[in-house]
């Protein structure tokens, strides 16, 4: 275990000059939990119940949610009985170096592929998109017409300098509280607005009845229902904020409180946009659910609602890049450097990693077109073990003696479950690519 993750101490505390902080609310715990949780898999929700159908996909949102919340008690109640602060740290206690280097490995993983795919979809938003010949105009270049200042590029650069770095710069979570608030109140503004157009297109009988269920018409389209698994898994995946947000909170139990208020919030969030979006979009709706508000109205209304649909999506997603972000430095720094003093007080080092992630984030983005696949697979192994496998061996492997009977029964079922989608959800994928690629 690194000695960083031994420190009393949350992840970017700040000044030892300063006056000691005032402990976050729990409405503040509860804005920034929900905008860690809430973030490019909402998007991804309503191919979920095209492919699960409405009632599957309610169950395994409920089911996903009360799992999530279940393995953040296990990890808030062993990290506290143990002299550790981190999510690395208590893998450490349990499992040592190599426990500890799993989770810094796999919260890399999953932050520097969500920052990606999130200033992806804000180029998307913002200047368009060109995959496989099929021409999607950003909003910028439908508003002003085609030229330099709107690129993808300079679009994104001036986003990342004017919008993303004042946010990303502040060294404690709870500096985020009202950027989060604001986050998740446009994710509402999405869901109310999506919510509205499913309605007049309900009314106008331009929509067709959702299925209930999933039509399994052969043994492919069986094992397509476990590929569902993971984007609703990585749609709850916050796992690695939990000790950045839990450890400024006055009290564990008011963690626990803001985290089952955020797992009700967020799940109506998702069961609203999957149902409204299903409505909308009927079974044309793409794994993208942007690409489909792309497409040309038939009213002026109807164009400016796609609009203010597409925008505030990216703003939230511009709002959640600084919690993934933060989480992403903090661990960066604890593998890179484990015997450096804090983050926070070493200013030379908290600018050079954050912004060589900008850097790299900006880059990745502008090369690659599409890594749709990538967040796939990676909802089947970074994020999936964050979530629940990890957590799950935190309370079998009980290092501190505590576990009950309950927690033991409820832990090796979470990793049973979480093992066996995820290998059935990585083989039906990579048997889709074979075939895809055969014929």
């Amino acid at each position: 275990m690194s000695p960083a993750a031994g420190v009393k101490a949350p992840l970017l505390p700040g000044s030892s000059k300063s006056a000691p902080a005032k402990p976050p609310s729990v409405s503040g715990a509860v804005f920034n939990v929900s905008t860690s949780i809430i973030g490019a898999g909402i998007m991804s929700i309503p191919a979920t119940l095209k492919v699960l159908g409405v009632v599957p996909a309610f169950v395994m949102i409920v089911v996903i949610a009360w799992l999530a919340d279940i393995s953040v008690e296990f990890l808030m109640r062993y990290t506290h009985a143990g002299d550790t602060t981190t999510y690395a740290g208590v893998m450490g206690e349990s499992f040592g170096r190599v426990g500890s280097i799993l989770v810094q490995i796999c919260v890399m993983i999953t932050n520097l592929g969500c920052l990606i795919i999130f200033l992806i979809i804000i180029g998307d938003v913002l200047s368009g998109n060109q995959l496989e010949g099929s021409v999607h105009l950003g909003v910028l270049q439908q508003w002003f017409g085609i030229h330099w200042w709107n690129t993808r590029a300079f679009a994104l650069l001036f986003t990342l300098i004017f919008v993303l770095l004042p946010l990303v710069v502040f060294k404690r979570v709870e500096s985020l509280r009202y950027s989060s608030a604001i986050s998740v109140f446009l994710a509402v503004v999405f869901v109310g607005i999506s919510s509205v157009m499913a309605i007049m297109a309900l009314l106008e009988g331009k929509t067709n009845s959702p299925r209930m269920v999933p039509e399994l018409d052969n043994k492919a389209a069986f094992f397509d229902l476990f590929t569902a698994v993971p984007v609703i898994v990585t749609a709850f995946t916050f796992h690695f904020n939990v000790h950045p947000i839990g450890f400024e909170m006055g009290k564990p139990s008011d963690m626990i409180s803001a985290v089952r208020i955020s797992m009700v919030l967020c799940a109506a969030i998702y069961f609203a946009i999957g149902l409204f979006g299903y409505l909308l979009f009927g079974d044309s709706i793409m794994a993208d659910i942007l690409v489909n508000f792309d497409q040309n109205s038939g009213s002026t209304i109807g164009s400016v609602l796609n609009d203010i649909v597409r925008l505030s999506y990216a703003l939230h997603l511009m709002l959640v890049f600084p919690l993934l972000n933060f989480s992403l430095r903090a661990n960066m720094d604890e593998f890179l450097f484990p015997n450096k003093t804090l983050l926070a007080k070493d200013n030379t080092r908290f600018w050079s990693l954050t912004l060589v992630i900008l850097a790299f984030c900006y880059l990745a983005a502008i090369a690659i077109p599409n890594i749709w696949y990538f967040f796939q697979f990676m909802g089947s192994t970074s994020a999936v073990s964050l979530a629940f496998i990890f957590p799950g061996a935190i309370a079998l492997r009980d290092a501190w003696g505590i576990s009950t009977a309950r927690d033991r029964i409820l832990a090796a079922v979470m990793i049973v479950l979480a093992v066996v989608t995820s290998t059935i959800a990585i083989s039906s994928n990579i048997y889709s690519l074979i075939t895809e690629n055969q014929s």
